[in-house]
């Protein structure tokens, strides 16, 4: 079984398919990545030889950020955009949609489930 960057690929897929397993990764920077490295994307995981696997991780560790580095940068982003008072700081601070979407009737995923009305008592 192939780890690259700490994450375990599935054995029986294409190399350039399983790349994407990788956050940080998607299907054309695995198609870059497989090129650079002088791997065939079609080889299965499975069938990849141990020097195959380096090229594979010196490339990604030399030319992306992925994982761990990657979700730490990101939430460095959000932190910083909340800190500064941003409208997207805002929003993500009150738990909105940040990108423009509806909230009137739709958005139920980031908002939570629905409250209910609040009724009065009938006496």
């Amino acid at each position: 079984m192939a780890r690259i960057a700490g994450v375990d690929l599935p054995k029986n897929k294409r190399i350039d398919i399983a790349l994407t397993r990788i956050f940080g990764i998607g299907r054309v920077s695995a198609t870059k990545i497989v090129t650079e490295a002088a791997v065939a994307p079609e080889l299965r995981t499975q069938d990849l030889t141990e020097s195959q696997v380096a090229s594979l991780r010196k490339v990604i560790d030399s030319d992306f950020t992925v994982e761990g580095d990657l979700r730490k940068e990101v939430s460095l982003h959000i932190k910083m955009l909340v800190d500064m008072g941003a409208y997207r700081g805002i929003r993500h601070r009150k738990n909105l949609p940040v990108r423009g979407q509806r909230t009137s009737t739709n958005a139920r995923t980031r908002k939570g489930p629905k409250k209910g009305a609040v009724s009065g008592k009938k006496a």
